[in-house]
């Protein structure tokens, strides 16, 4: 396990998440009211992870992977799971019965995963990565600086130099040694764990970026002195754990299965494969159709959807104009958002900036970095574009996202009407904590990401509309590459042969696909296109049902206050809240 048990989708949160429960209903109160314990249970085990949710009296500690972590977690997660069940048996409001089924959910998928890695998995901690994660999230430069000394404290704590604390890196040295001799257990992937060793480096140098750039005093010596557990932790990854890695990245079925399940993809992966293979063919055609008629409107000699890809892909930003490009294009889409009544724009602004060297290394891909989810005050989400993937094999440059035409559908996955406007709604409606942390599912988040991108894509120039259908077959290849990846049908060279051949991606892009699909984040890239079919399903059906009294704006403010619900109960809330309501039948 790279991740901690039972925590896989707070990863996701660094990608994707904002939140502030400011609404006064007496549910919402209630409902965070219980919250609340699991918010306890998170912050006693993954205290850096209750931090970054806004937890400020959690900032100073750090993770606890003391003996029988497992156990201890496990029994507390159960103990709090009779609670919680208790009192669901005695709410009686619908929405705060529903709020206590999301964290109970949340529990049980917890409790599920943990035993399921614990049957199946050697524990193997990404020690670098973790730190400088939890560093980056509490020295952000949106995080208010009176909270940058409890960096120190924390710091102290992972050396082993604060009472009643051991170094980090020996006692994840333990967790691993103590199941070493276990039969049956699977070590993490070969080419995982090189490459996990190979950032190291850039993790730590990020690290000390980051206390350099909050300016605090005193952490030098102890900073060094970090270093040298994590070169000496790195050695005996090589010495001891890489002897132990496995050469077939594969999981254990049941372990894939659960994968699927914590992300909200309520598909078995035959069918899943079958819809997105369908899906896929019907948008390459698309993108042929679209692609000879811009071929010969600019006299391009071939018309292929693959040579007018790379064609405006040759033209590439330079380092001077990205970060102004997508500025401007965020203009440009809010105002056709504006202009077409598609969804409420909220008040506050969107960040974009340029990934760091850590980063690209931790995810090489763009995505969304957002801001305390609890007691925000007005801290905006943050778009973070890297340029280069430092796991690539060619260093050669990432060009899929640095050209005029494919900031246009870029800005709407992530910034709006994609995922920042997703967030920034829960910010700015205000929505109980189940609905915006706990009910969290890739199938929700990736799906209305990539629903965003078809919402704006009529009125996108010719080379915008191209790459918006580029990256929806991505997202319909993603569907099929990863389960046939995963069980067993395809190789990773296959997979990474057919995303440069037949979806125009760069090497380093491909590279990065391909080990999300193998090891990052096994299963995770389902959930954008079987998202986006349940969402597209369930506004056909909402049309249908209402015909000329459908609005858009309507429909989709109201999915976007209901918080993170995954697709099942995101149309129950659809048919018994939003059609009577537009109807007129309340």
């Amino acid at each position: 396990m790279k991740l901690l048990p039972g925590h896989r989708y707070l990863l996701l949160v660094a990608l994707f998440l904002g939140f502030a429960a400011q609404a006064d209903s007496d549910w919402v109160e209630a409902s965070n009211q219980q919250a609340q314990r699991l918010l306890e249970l998170m912050g006693r085990y993954s205290p850096e992870s209750a931090s970054s949710l806004g937890l400020e009296s959690f900032d100073g500690d750090i993770v606890d992977l003391k003996p029988r972590r497992h156990q201890r977690i496990q029994a507390d997660r159960r103990q709090l799971l009779e609670q919680l069940q208790s009192e669901r048996a005695r709410a009686r409001q619908p929405a705060l019965r529903l709020d206590l089924d999301l964290l109970i959910d949340s529990l049980r998928q917890d409790i599920e995963g943990a035993d399921l890695s614990w049957k199946h998995e050697l524990p193997y901690y990404d020690l670098a990565s973790m730190l400088f994660q939890g560093f980056n999230n509490l020295l952000d430069e949106r995080v208010d600086a009176r909270r940058y000394p409890s960096a120190l404290t924390r710091l102290k704590k992972y050396i082993g130099a604060e009472y009643g604390y051991r170094p980090i890196t020996d006692l994840a040295r333990e967790r691993s040694r103590e199941r070493l001799s276990e039969k049956g257990l699977i070590g993490p992937y070969v080419e995982q764990l090189k490459q996990d060793r190979e950032n190291h480096p850039r993790y730590v140098e990020g690290m000390r970026k980051l206390f350099e750039r909050a300016g605090l005093e005193g952490w030098q010596q102890d900073f060094r002195r970090l270093e040298q557990q994590l070169e000496d932790y790195d050695r005996w990854l090589g010495e001891e754990l890489l002897p132990r890695a496995r050469s077939d990245h594969r999981l254990p079925p049941e372990l894939y299965a659960q994968n699927l399940r914590e992300l909200g993809v309520d598909m078995a992966p035959d069918e899943l494969i079958e819809r997105a293979q369908a899906g896929y063919l019907d948008i390459r055609y698309q993108m042929q159709d679209l692609a000879a008629r811009i071929a010969r409107q600019r006299k391009l000699p071939d018309p292929d959807y693959r040579a007018v890809l790379h064609h405006f892909k040759s033209q590439q930003l330079d380092a001077r104009t990205i970060l102004p490009t997508y500025r401007k294009r965020l203009q440009q889409i809010e105002a056709i958002i504006r202009e077409q009544a598609l969804v409420s724009l909220p008040e506050r602004p969107v960040r974009i900036r340029l990934a760091s060297e850590a980063e690209s290394a931790q995810i090489p891909a763009p995505h969304l970095s957002v801001p305390r989810l609890i007691g925000n005050t007005g801290q905006s989400a943050e778009f973070i574009l890297p340029l280069n993937n430092p796991n690539a094999d060619s260093g050669e440059t990432m060009d899929d996202f640095i050209s005029e035409a494919a900031s246009w559908t870029l800005t709407a996955h992530e910034a709006r009407p994609g995922h920042e406007l997703q967030y920034a709604a829960m910010l700015e409606n205000g929505i109980s904590i189940a609905r915006g942390v706990f009910a969290f599912n890739s199938a929700n988040v990736e799906g209305w990401a990539l629903y965003a991108e078809q919402l704006v894509q009529p009125w996108l120039p010719p080379e915008g509309q191209l790459f918006a259908l580029q990256m929806r077959l991505l997202r319909a290849a993603r569907a099929f590459l990863d389960p046939m990846l995963n069980l067993g049908q395809l190789t990773r060279e296959q997979v990474k042969h057919f995303l440069i051949n037949e979806v125009a991606l760069s090497e380093p892009m491909a590279q990065q696909e391909v080990d999300r699909y193998a090891f990052n984040m096994p299963g995770q890239a389902t959930s954008y296109y079987y998202g986006f079919i349940k969402l597209m399903a369930l506004r056909s059906e909402t049309e249908l049902r209402l015909g000329a009294a459908f609005r858009a704006r309507d429909f989709h403010d109201f999915l976007l206050a209901q918080g993170l619900l995954p697709p099942r109960l995101l149309r129950e809330a659809v048919l018994q809240e939003f059609l009577p309501s537009a109807l007129g039948q309340e």
